[in-house]
């Protein structure tokens, strides 16, 4: 069965206790009671194939309707409408990574098939494409359980496009502002009547950076074949290539010309502080894997997921070091880095389920183990011979070469390796009594880490070993008239590098957190609710030694994130599907020794609120159109961490989608969709900070239309 935009989306938001019924546009559908992506999907809340809304914590779940209908195109794209989430952290501008914070924490660390993708702390971090992914899931609150080293705040998963046994092929052309090309194919089914099935998608885009001088380049494949050996036991074979031969910009601007005075005027939105001939960013990024699952009989599974990765990038960049008082002249130094990782990952689980008189067990017993290898080249003009100035309102893009620098040799010259190791060992059950919900698990990591080589000049040679227990804990009860109130408290580790100035190396820092839930689902499965209340801590964290030298740090900071998360979604016409999203979060630094007790970290708006509103006409003119609008609005946030003495302007921002089933105009033109996205729809000025010197611009007004054939 085809699911509908609106049924599609309301499973993917609930993913519907039970077998359910919904009534769309007169049409009696009935949904299954998981959506299904292939025998080897497994719930980010869990690691198993139970439903999320039997977890007593909070996840949200984007599927791949809802991500076309909203023309996302990357990951911060897709959770701009998520709670609890922020994604404007580096402007419209800067694309080569995925950063964004979740309940206050910053994270660059994303999942892609419940496997982390291998990032080396630097600039090389691999990047999926939301045109190979199926499902976004944001699992909020801390997840070292069963995930190991993670923030506190959250973590984001991206599930993969799987092979189908149905024929489907899609061929898709967009066009739109700052000249966009782009192309992309997808196909799925099965290879004649064998037992192997298939997915290939493909893309190819161009277009120009936001920023003056910028281009923006991607090429993808990533194939994907299941075969099935038995009944029993499937096996998939999974690439993924990426090659970004160009990624726009990394500069920031200062906050002066943005939204704080400047006597010369208010800069553009193009502004662009770096050299168009020292802007090179070339990432090439190859993951390798397969994924073994056997039942191993009608209780009781195995599945193995393993990846291999395969990545490199070099870029030349700039970066800016204080703007002079006429209030145009930036000074600058010029930078260049060439990064190399290789490593895999490998998670093994057994889960089954059974029952104990009345209790229902649904056990998940698993280790997993990470390896990793990069090599880092950075060399820098500071302390050599410098790089030229800028005019910001006036600027020259073509003052540095090669030949006008000198950047090798200089106090700032490295070149080492990084090597990573993680054993993580967890185990968990997830029990069910009549009504009652409850989950508990806890891990073993073991956790080691040498960086070897040559940093800043000076040769370094440091190994770092450290292990952790995390525990997780949840109950939920399920009442009959769909309200699901639920308590859980779980655990978060991150290792720290470093050392104090006595040469005792840093311990882990931890996080844990408490929330106090609801989750509503109506009678008539058209409206579906979840309200949490958390707070999250985190300690040891580093901060400065104050009886030791400028550099010397030791672990005496900590950080408490606390507030409220509402979504909801509702059908409250058969045509109509309106999402709603409001998060308040405090953040504070509750612990420092260098003054920043009690201070607000920057990059953490109070407020967040954003809803969406999905519409399907199913006769008259406009009969196969779906308009879909939406509005978000970002708080104000600190851009001072030391100070909080000034803030970064809050935002309203509206978005606008329109996709048409062209083949209801003539039986010829069957399989033929065209789209139109206007995302800022009244280019409203933005901005992100991390301090008075570093800002970024938000994504300006941007136009797309495409054009899609499916056969």
């Amino acid at each position: 069965m085809k699911k509908s935009l609106l049924a599609s989306s309301i499973l993917a938001i609930t993913a519907s206790a039970g077998s359910s019924t919904i009534v769309l546009a007169n049409e009696v559908m009935e949904l299954d009671e998981l959506a299904v992506y292939g025998d080897t999907y497994r719930s980010t809340a869990t690691k198993t194939s139970l439903r999320p809304e039997e977890t007593p914590q909070s996840i949200s779940i984007l599927d791949q309707q809802t991500l076309d209908m909203r023309d996302a195109d990357s990951v911060a794209a897709a959770l701009r409408y998520s709670p609890g989430v922020n994604t404007e952290l580096r402007g419209g501008a800067v694309g080569r990574l995925d950063l964004f914070s979740i309940r206050g924490f910053i994270n660059y660390q994303n999942y892609y098939d419940g496997m982390q993708l291998l990032y080396n702390d630097w600039n090389l971090q691999p990047q999926i494409d939301l045109l190979a992914v199926e499902q976004v899931e944001v699992f909020r609150g801390p997840t070292s359980t069963l995930y190991g080293s993670m923030p506190p705040g959250g973590m984001v998963n991206l599930i993969s496009k799987k092979p189908t046994a149905g024929s489907s092929n899609t061929i898709e052309l967009a066009t739109g502002s700052r000249n966009l090309n782009e192309a992309s194919v997808e196909s799925n089914g099965q290879l004649g009547d064998s037992d192997l099935s298939y997915s290939l998608v493909g893309l190819a885009r161009t277009r120009d950076g936001q920023a003056a001088t910028a281009e923006e380049e991607r090429y993808m494949v990533a194939p994907s074949l299941d075969w099935q050996i038995s009944d029993k036991t499937l096996v998939n074979f999974n690439l993924y290539y990426q090659k970004d031969p160009e990624m726009g910009i990394y500069t920031s601007l200062p906050a002066s010309g943005l939204f704080l005075p400047n006597q010369n005027g208010e800069l553009d939105t193009d502004a662009f502080s770096g050299d168009s001939n020292w802007n090179q960013f070339n990432k090439e990024v190859l993951l390798a894997g397969y994924k073994i699952n056997h039942n191993i009989n009608n209780n009781w599974n195995f599945l193995q997921n393993f990846r291999y990765t395969d990545a490199s990038t070099f870029q030349t960049n700039t970066y800016g070091t204080g703007l002079a008082a006429d209030g145009r002249t930036l000074s600058r130094e010029a930078y260049l880095t060439d990064e190399a990782t290789t490593g895999f990952t490998i998670d093994n689980q057994v889960s089954g389920r059974f029952q104990i008189g009345a209790v229902e067990h649904n056990l998940l017993v698993g280790f997993d183990y990470l390896s990793l290898k990069s090599d880092v080249i950075y060399e820098d003009t500071a302390g050599g011979s410098g790089a030229p100035s800028i005019d910001l309102f006036n600027p020259n893009h073509q003052q540095i070469s090669r030949s006008t620098i000198n950047i090798t040799n200089t106090p700032y010259s490295s070149d080492f390796t990084i090597d990573k190791k993680q054993l993580g060992v967890y185990l968990q059950d997830q029990v069910r009594i009549d009504r009652v919900v409850l989950i508990g698990g806890v891990r073993w990591d073991d956790f080691t880490g040498t960086e070897n080589g040559k940093q800043y000049g000076t040769a370094v040679d440091a190994k770092l070993e450290q292990n952790n227990i995390s525990a997780r804990a949840g109950i939920m009860y399920q009442a009959d008239n769909g309200l699901s109130p639920y308590l859980n408290y779980a655990e978060s580790f991150e290792p720290q590098t470093g050392r104090d100035r006595n040469g005792n190396e840093f311990d882990v820092s931890t996080g844990d957190q408490w929330e106090l839930g609801v989750k509503y689902q109506s009678p008539d499965q058209r409206t579906n609710a979840n309200l949490a209340f958390y707070q999250v801590t985190k300690d040891n964290v580093p901060t400065r030694d104050p009886a030791g030298g400028p550099y010397d740090k030791i672990q005496a900071g900590a950080v408490r994130s606390q507030g409220v998360e509402l979504e909801t979604l509702t059908q409250p016409l058969d045509n109509l599907l309106l999402t709603l999203s409001y998060t308040f979060q405090d953040a504070e630094v509750t612990k420092d020794n260098t003054g920043l007790e009690g201070k607000t970290p920057v990059w953490i708006p109070k407020h967040l609120l954003s809803g969406w509103a999905d519409y399907r006409f199913d006769q008259g003119a406009l009969n196969g159109l779906i308009a879909g609008i939406g509005a978000r609005y970002i708080g104000e946030a600190e851009y001072d961490a030391s100070t909080n003495a000034g803030k970064v302007p809050d935002a309203t921002l509206l978005d606008i989608a329109l996709r048409y089933d062209v083949g209801q105009l003539a039986h010829t033109l069957k399989g033929t969709e065209v789209g139109v996205s206007i995302n800022n729809l009244t280019n409203e000025r933005y901005y992100s900070c991390f301090d008075s010197t570093n800002c970024w611009f938000g994504e300006e007004r941007t136009v797309e239309a495409s054009v899609a054939y499916s056969f």
